[in-house]
């Protein structure tokens, strides 16, 4: 099944399918905030957004495979599961991404 997603979510999920983390940081705005609920912690900025990267998804091979998409509050809500080397895998999440200017500018991951 494929779903239609805004460019820079797109991009995201394309370059996650490969743990390239340079490709995952590329639609992200420089001033990025990510929540990730699921470890309990918030990254603010691409530094700090790949620091979640290499040590969080790429050891585990983590990669988001969406399956539902929708438009709430303004924000763009993307569901799927995650499979990987982690227990429990594989794990549906939800994703909240806020787009401005063709670029992620805001992201809350849920389980």
């Amino acid at each position: 099944m494929t779903i239609d997603l805004p460019n820079p979510i797109a991009d995201y999920v394309a370059s996650n399918a490969r743990l390239d983390v340079d490709g995952m940081l590329r639609p992200f705005a420089a001033d990025v905030v990510v929540h990730d609920l699921g470890i309990g912690k918030r990254f603010e900025g691409t530094a700090e957004l790949r620091t979640l990267f290499e040590e969080e998804v790429v050891p585990v091979r983590a990669i988001f495979t969406p399956e539902a998409v929708r438009c709430e509050g303004g924000k763009v809500i993307v569901e799927g599961p995650a499979h990987g080397d982690f227990p429990g895998s594989p794990l549906r999440f939800t994703y909240r991404f806020t787009l401005r200017n063709e670029a992620i500018t805001a992201l809350e991951i849920m389980p």
